[in-house]
């Protein structure tokens, strides 16, 4: 997954914006930004356990 991070203006004070799959998240930081990113990232590489057949059945 392609993920963005860019200002939304060029003002040192400026707003942040984090795009990806056809979102956009503001934060009101570069490093509030950047920690969605990498809390992002690290739960799309987590492992994922697909559901069994008994539990889609189940759910």
């Amino acid at each position: 997954m392609k993920i963005r991070i860019s200002p939304l203006s060029k003002s040192q004070n400026s707003r942040w914006q984090v795009s990806f799959a056809g979102q956009q998240i503001s934060f009101r930081n570069e490093a509030e930004a950047r920690n969605f990113v990498s809390t992002l990232q690290s739960r799309l590489q987590a492992p994922h356990c697909l559901p069994t057949e008994e539990q889609r059945l189940a759910g």
